[in-house]
């Protein structure tokens, strides 16, 4: 298994991707797609992401060969008064490969680049009552609070969002 970081070249990998995102839907994954979601709609979300990418928007992933086990987003934020911080985006490990520290190695490897930018603080939402949120306690994250009926899970339900927070020090 690899850990590598993808630029906005790397659009060759859009099928691994594709088939991780599908995966994760299909799982519950709160993505900010119904179960739905197309092929075009995947597509047109990852060039989206492809086009962002650059010292400002990162995406790694975690590789077996040609697939796609793990992948997460930085965004840093632009704004000039919170250059010091940046959101955790799209944390995804595909169901066949949970439990084996894929998350944490992603985790870990946001975090160095993060503080290598100088960064201190860390912010992103996920689900409230998920087990996403039991991971990312375990990183360290610190809860803020939750907004209720935020977004819709893959089924249409509206779920809870919980908010957190991590300082670099």
């Amino acid at each position: 298994m690899d850990l590598i970081e993808l630029r906005g070249t790397d659009r060759d990998w859009m099928p691994a991707l594709g088939e991780l995102f599908f995966d994760v839907i299909d799982g519950g994954g709160s993505l900010g797609f119904l179960e739905d979601v197309d092929e075009a709609q995947m597509r047109e979300y990852w060039e989206g992401v492809f086009e962002q990418l650059g010292p400002r928007h990162r995406l790694w992933i975690v590789r077996e060969g040609d697939r796609v086990l793990g992948t997460v987003q930085l965004a840093i934020c632009g704004k000039p008064n919170q250059r010091h911080r940046a959101d955790v985006m799209k944390l995804m490990v595909h169901r066949d490969a949970r439990r084996r520290g894929l998350a944490v190695q992603l985790m870990a490897t946001l975090e160095r680049t993060a503080r290598d930018a100088g960064l201190t603080l860390l912010t992103l939402d996920t689900e409230a009552q998920s087990a996403a949120e039991t991971f990312y306690q375990s990183q360290g994250f610190q809860r803020t609070g939750e907004i209720p009926c935020f977004a819709a899970n893959p089924r249409g339900e509206l779920q809870a969002t919980a908010l957190y927070w991590k300082r670099l020090d």
